[in-house]
């Protein structure tokens, strides 16, 4: 415990962060030390900040100021992970984390340190409240409603007790608030999903008088609130849940709900439009909504529909164009269709194409170094799926924008076998052709290099079905 408090000042004192604060009125300071860094930089990222690249110095540290800077919410992210944080004005922030455990070794220290020390503590209480609350969602609404409730109370009296011993803003104190009751509020948007199913989500209208009186107290347009993750998150689930009264519009319909049903995410989209003023919010939630539905469709028709649905309501030209683009990928990845071009790298560093050791049926599948828990169970899942379809190959494709080193470094460490291990030669031109919208989707196709599924992953409950489809189809074939 000595050994890390004198490193932390000696940081402190090298950066100057606290002395220069004072006597450089105005201006703000973030800086910090990165512990097993997975690239040479940290981005930060704001309302009233462009974004920025820091880059670490031969000792893993790194320092900004900035001036004039307005209070809000802000990110600084490194290596694919990343971390919310309050900057006011004069504040002067350092941050230590250790890459290995990235929120929970998150440290503060110097002016602005407390507030953002209760925040991360408190993100780190809700990630495990969540996953009991979660398990509530079986509970009959008026225990659900009491067992939250409680939870809530319990916030707001340990935020109060830290607000009587720590002078703080108003800024921070609305911030404080709003991740509580927005946490809180989507649990209650979440309910009805997991309570009733899809098979008897039509009885959310049976939920009791009340249960959705906290929406007089909601704002669809608090700009102060667009990178709070309980806020956003809660404006996803909101929108869902409202789009359910026109999917359900005939009281005696009790077919099965389907999230994928057009009409419903359509009505997503028109609500959005209807009930959000501020421009930024509502092309976010736009564009989510947006690529969550053309990244899951399987009917370029409707995916089509939606985008033009999406453009006339839409106007941030960026989100636009990744829109736009999606579609066209999606397009050209259907079933049938053979594999784009993509250029690759073996562990040789020799540049091959993707479709060159497509030699059998195979299921390709992509992770990041920046998510360990992620990388680690799709090789072992990977390893487990071999052992059951041997006549399957598995191809593992690392998608960092980062030095060969890097991606070797990681498979030499987990002892993973480099057969069958490769590494995008230019992610960026990868994402597009390929849809790369996350780390944890898988594409099958068959001995051609045609595809079969180009939006699955190593976890589906349907892969097994798939790939025995698959082979059937293939040794047929072979006959």
């Amino acid at each position: 415990m000595k050994l890390y408090i004198v490193t932390l000042l000696t940081a402190l004192s090298l950066i100057g962060c606290k002395d220069k604060t004072t006597e450089d009125s105005g201006f703000t300071y973030f800086g910090g030390v990165i512990i097993n860094p997975n690239n040479n930089y940290v981005i930060i990222s704001g309302k009233s900040a462009k974004m920025d690249t820091l880059y670490l110095d031969s000792k893993n540290r790194f320092h900004h100021k900035i001036k004039n800077l307005g209070a809000g919410m802000y990110t600084f992210a490194h290596g694919g992970e990343y971390q919310m944080m309050v900057l006011e004005p004069n504040d002067s922030l350092l941050i230590r984390l250790n890459t290995n455990a990235f929120d929970e070794s998150l440290v503060f220290t110097g002016k602005g340190s407390k507030k953002n020390n209760f925040l991360i503590k408190s993100f780190l209480r809700d990630e495990k409240a969540n996953k009991k609350i979660i398990k509530y969602n079986t509970l009959e609404p008026e225990l659900f409603e009491t067992l939250i409730d409680s939870v809530k109370t319990s916030k707001l009296n340990n935020l109060e007790l830290f607000l009587d011993k720590i002078p703080s803003s108003d800024f921070f104190k609305k911030i404080a608030k709003a991740n509580i009751n927005y946490n809180y509020y989507t649990y209650k948007e979440i309910y009805p999903f997991g309570y009733y199913g899809k098979k008897q989500l039509v009885h959310f209208k049976d939920l009791p008088d009340g249960f959705y009186d906290f929406r007089s107290e909601i704002d669809y347009n608090d700009n102060e609130l667009t990178n709070l993750a309980p806020y956003n998150r809660f404006l996803f689930w909101h929108f869902s849940n409202l789009a359910l009264k026109n999917y359900y519009k005939n009281s005696h319909d009790h077919h099965d709900f389907n999230r994928m049903s057009l009409d419903y995410n359509l009505e997503k989209l028109n609500l959005i439009d209807t009930l959000v003023e501020d421009e930024t919010i509502k092309n976010y939630l736009l564009e989510h909504h947006a690529r969550e539905f053309i990244f899951n469709s399987k009917n370029n028709d409707e995916s089509n529909k939606l985008l033009n649905s999406y453009l006339e309501k839409n106007t941030n030209k960026k989100s636009e164009s990744h829109i736009k683009r999606l579609v066209e990928s999606m397009s050209n990845l259907t079933p049938g269709n053979k594999l784009p071009y993509v250029e690759i790298l073996d562990f040789g560093n020799n540049t091959i194409s993707l479709s060159s050791v497509i030699k059998q049926p195979t299921v390709i599948y992509f992770w990041s170094s920046n998510f360990k828990m992620h990388y680690r169970n799709s090789h072992y899942a990977a390893k487990e799926l071999k052992e059951k379809y041997p006549d399957v190959n598995f191809i593992a494709i690392n998608m960092n924008d980062t030095d060969l080193n890097y991606w070797k470094k990681t498979l030499k460490q987990f002892k993973y076998s480099v057969k069958n291990e490769y590494k995008l030669k230019n992610p960026n031109v990868a994402f597009k052709k390929l849809a790369l919208e996350f780390s944890s989707k898988a594409i099958i196709v068959d001995a051609k290099a045609k595809i079969i599924n180009s939006n699955t992953n190593l976890f589906s409950e349907d892969l097994g079905i798939e790939l025995e489809n698959l082979l059937a189809k293939n040794k047929k074939a072979l006959k």
